[in-house]
This record gives structure tokens, sequence and C-alpha cells, in this order.
């Protein structure tokens, strides 16, 4: 570009002093009051403006962006960059459907609650389908856009769309679960599939506002036939990261901090103070035997009727913790997969300004292919901490598509009758071995 540039001053310049010196000769050949015939012909060659030169700084000017941003590949690299993302893309579509599959299918799973799981699965498999196909043939080829400008702004589209309904579900699963946890009376009541409906589509709308502006003159998309990029405009950076990130992650973290809270205000109500420590009892076995023996099953009792009082505070407990526990992962998950991408992509417009890019290609694809694997890990969280989707996923992967309800009924109930029992039959041992030990 250095050697078109200045092949194109040489040539003004020496195009300026031929006009100059033939208007000088013209001149003085009018004076004269002789005419040169050829002189015309001169003057037409010489005053002929080359379109070359300025047009190909003019083309270099604008395809800077696209220069900049490509990288070239071998054909080693091509080879495992090309199966990663195939594998990345492949597992995230077959993680997904199971899960639309699951809830859809089996009886037990088409709760009002597991509506939102379902929502979420289907924003991550349109993320799948839509979104990383064209991604991963663009990063093959080592950056370069090749699916033309139409193309790029709808692309940009879905992309926007698809991964905002999926963050912004995740955060609605955040409160829904808050909610199932700190009101358990009242939550069945208001949270019914018309209540799901509606959040749904509002989390839908919601993701769709942000794809339109750029779709209607507020901030175009950054597109040179070689970079397809989504708007570097100011305001729009700040509107559409805020909506899409910064605020359904700070949501995600206080519903975090509340459930948090909740269960640890929970284990220590239910930490038994009564039982005696054990340099008390030494104490009591030095002065007297007997009221040692008295006081323990004194206290044996009083464990009894608390365990047999407390046996629904305790379940309500171990759902807290699960709760606790799940939504943390979740959110872990989350802002790890994410928090890199939204980071630069913020930074991005304000270090490199409107036009283009000056963030190395494969630092943004890596971030941004580090967030689409949020789509692939969801489904594999929600099933490590959901017996019942873990249950009909093996069921589904071994093609044992009968009795899948019946089978679920029959876990749920063995689990229920066990869960049940437990509370008495560790009772009686533990009453058992108090009893010995004050005999003896």
């Amino acid at each position: 570009m250095v050697i078109d540039i200045n092949s194109s001053f040489m040539h003004s310049n020496i195009r300026s002093y031929v006009i100059e010196e033939l208007k000088d000769h013209s001149t003085s050949i009018m004076i004269s009051g002789s005419f040169d015939p050829r002189l015309p012909k001169i003057l037409q060659e010489a005053t002929t403006t080359s379109p070359i030169p300025t047009s190909t700084f003019t083309s270099e000017n604008d395809t800077l962006c696209g220069e900049l941003m490509i990288l070239n590949y071998g054909h080693i690299e091509k080879l495992v960059i090309g199966a990663i993302l195939s594998l990345i893309t492949l597992l995230t579509i077959a993680g997904n459907c199971l899960v639309v599959i699951s809830v859809c299918f089996v009886k037990k799973l088409r709760q009002p609650s597991n509506y939102l799981i379902v929502s979420l699965a289907l924003a991550d498999l349109s993320v799948a389908i839509a979104v990383m196909p064209f991604v991963s043939v663009t990063d093959l080829i080592g950056g370069e856009w090749i699916f033309g400008h139409v193309f790029c702004n709808v692309f940009i589209a879905m992309d926007v769309m698809c991964c905002t309904a999926s963050i912004m579900t995740l955060c609605v699963i955040s409160i829904d679960r808050y909610l199932g946890i700190t009101r358990p009376l009242t939550y069945p009541v208001r949270q019914n599939g018309r209540c799901m409906a509606k959040m749904i589509l509002c989390v839908w709308l919601l993701s769709a506002s942000i794809t339109l502006p750029p779709l209607f003159g507020w901030a175009q998309n950054v597109n040179d036939d070689k970079v397809c990029l989504i708007s570097q405009d100011f305001g729009y950076t700040i509107y559409s990261t805020a909506v899409a990130f910064y605020i359904p992650m700070s949501v995600m973290l206080f519903m975090y901090y509340r459930i948090f809270k909740a269960a640890k205000r929970s284990a220590a109500k239910h930490k038994f103070t009564g039982l005696p420590r054990p340099e008390e009892s030494d104490g009591m076995i030095s002065a007297n035997g007997n009221v040692k023996i008295h006081k323990e099953s004194e206290e044996c009792t009083n464990l009894s009727k608390l365990l047999r009082n407390d046996r629904k505070n305790i379940s309500i407990f171990k759902r807290e913790q699960k709760a606790a526990t799940t939504l943390g992962i979740i959110v872990g998950a989350f802002t790890v997969c994410w928090l890199p991408f939204f980071i630069l992509s913020t930074a991005r417009p304000f270090i490199c300004g409107t036009e283009c890019s000056c963030i190395p290609l494969w630092l943004e694809r890596t971030f941004l292919w580090l967030g689409y694997a949020n789509s692939l890990i969801n489904p594999f969280i929600y099933a490590f901490f959901n017996r019942d989707l873990r249950t009909t996923y093996r069921n589904l992967l071994q093609c044992r598509y009968r009795n899948i309800n019946r089978k679920l009924s029959a876990a749920g109930m063995h689990e229920a009758l066990k869960l049940a029992e437990r509370p008495d039959h560790a009772l009686t041992r533990r009453q058992s071995r108090e009893n010995f030990r004050s005999i003896t």
C-alpha cells in the first residue's frame, strides 16, 4: 500500500509539471503567432486523469479493517480448529435436544417450573443451529466473512437475540428458584403454566429489542465484505451489553446471595445444641454416674421429639442447600463463560473506535467460543442436579422409550418411602446406642 501511495504521489507531481510546461509552451506559441498541430493531442494525454492510484488507495482504506482481521491457517491448524468447533456444535445440539425431548414427552417433567428450562434449551439450540456453523466456517478460513452484506445483519441479529435469550432465561430461572425457596406456600399458586409462558414471552421480546436498533438505523453494523462485526457505536454498545449481560448477571448474583443466606440461616436453625459436650460428660461421670444416665436418657427423648417435629424443616433445609449449590454452579459457569467476552465487547469501541476492531482476531474468537460453551454445559448442569432428567437422559440414550413415565414414578415413590423411613430408623438406632451406653 505504501508503494501505491508513493507512485500516486509521483504520478500527480509529474502530471502537474507536464501540464504547467505545456501551458507555458502554448502561451508562448500563441504569443508568437504560431500553432503546433500536435498540441491538442499532447494536452489531452497529459490532462487525462488516471483512476488507478486514487481508487486503489480508497479501496484499501475501506478494506483495511478486513485485511487486518484475516488470519492464514495451515492445513493442520484448520483440521484441529474444525474438529474442536464441530464437536462443540454437535454436543450443544445433542444436549439441548435431550432437554426438549425429555420435558415434552415425559409426563412427570411437564411442570411449569421446567418450562424455563425448555426455553433455555431452545435458546441454546438456536445458537448451535443458526449461529455456530457460520462462525465455524468463518473461523476456518481465517475470519473472512463470505456470506454477503445482507446476511451479515441477519446473522448478527440471530446471534445477539439467541445469546441474550439464553442469558436472560438463566436470570429468570434464578429468580424462580429464589421464590420457590423463600415462598414455598404461595409459589405453586402463582407460578402456573400461564405465568411461565408470559415470563418466557417477555424474555424473548426483550432479547429481540436489542437486535432491532442496527436494523432500523440507530447503529450500523461493521461490514466491508471481509469482516462482519456488530455495531461499535458507543451508546448502542453500552445499551446492548448492559441489557444482555451486566444487568442479568447482577440479578443472578443477588439471587444467589439471598438463597445462600437463606440456606445459612436454615443450617444455623437446625444445629442441635442440646447434646452434652465431651468435657461436661466426663464431669458428670466423676460426680455422679446416675445423674449422667438420667441426663442422657432425657436428652435422647428430647432429640427424638425434635426430629419428629422438624422432619419437614429438615427437608426444606436440604432443598435450600441443593438450590444454593445448583444456582452457585450455574452462576459460576455463566460468569466464567461470558464475562471475558462482554468485557472485551464493552471496551472495544473505546479502544479501537467505531469504525473497526483492533483486537486480535484469535482473542476475540476464543472469548466468543468460550461464551458459546455456556450453551453446551447448561443441559449437563441441570441433568447433574436433577435425578429425573438424569434418568430420562439415560433411558433415551439407551433407546428405552417405553415405560419411562412408569419408571420415574416408581423411582420417585421408592425415594419418598426411603426418605420417610430414614429418620425413624436413624432415631431407633441412635436410641439403642445411647441406651446401651447408659447401661454399660
